[in-house]
C-alpha cells in the first residue's frame, strides 16, 4: 500500500505518507482506516505528504466520493505537500471540490513543506514525515505508520 499515516497526538495532527502510484482504493482505505483508528478524532488537522507520488489513478468522479466522505471536522485545516505538477494538480482538485462543500474542512495544497507548515501554525517538520521529505524516499519505512505517537 502506498498510503501510510501517523497520529501525533500531541500537535493534534495526521500525517498522512503516500508514495508511488496512488489509487481510488488506498485512499478510500485511509480514509476507513483513520476513522476507526482509536487515536483519530475528526477536529485534527492533516499533513499531507505527496512529495513521493509518482503517479494519482484517480478519477474526477472519485475524487468527489473521496470528498464526499466527511472525516475531519469543518475546522480541521488540511495542508497537502505536492511538489510534482501533475499532483498537485489533482491535489487542487481535490481542494476545490472540498470548497464546493462548504461544511467541509479547509484543504489548502503547496508545493513545499515550509509553505504547508506555517500554514498549518507548525515550526518544524514532524519526525514521522522527515525520512520521506528529506530524503525524498519512495517507500517509507517505519514501525511507526498507521499507529500513535505518544504524547
Amino acid at each position: 500500500m502506498s498510503v501510510h499515516y501517523v497520529i501525533d497526538k500531541e500537535r493534534k495532527l495526521v500525517i498522512t505518507i503516500a508514495s508511488g502510484r496512488v489509487t481510488f482504493a488506498e485512499m478510500k482505505a485511509h480514509q476507513d482506516q483513520l476513522e476507526r483508528d482509536p487515536d483519530f478524532r475528526p477536529e485534527f488537522n492533516q499533513l499531507g505528504d505527496g512529495a513521493a507520488v509518482t503517479e494519482v489513478d484517480i478519477s474526477a468522479d472519485e475524487v468527489r466520493e473521496l470528498v464526499g466522505h466527511k472525516v475531519f471536522a469543518q475546522t480541521s485545516r488540511r495542508a497537502w505537500v505536492a511538489p510534482a505538477p501533475a499532483v498537485y494538480g489533482m491535489s487542487r482538485l481535490v481542494s476545490t471540490y472540498q470548497e464546493m462543500l462548504k461544511a467541509r474542512s479547509t484543504i489548502s495544497v503547496f508545493y513545499d513543506f515550509p509553505s504547508a507548515l506555517k500554514w498549518l501554525g507548525l515550526e518544524a517538520l514532524p519526525e514521522a514525515i522527515r525520512p520521506t521529505a528529506e530524503a525524498k524516499k519512495a517507500q517509507v519505512d517505519s514501525p511507526r505508520v498507521g499507529k500513535a505517537l505518544s504524547a
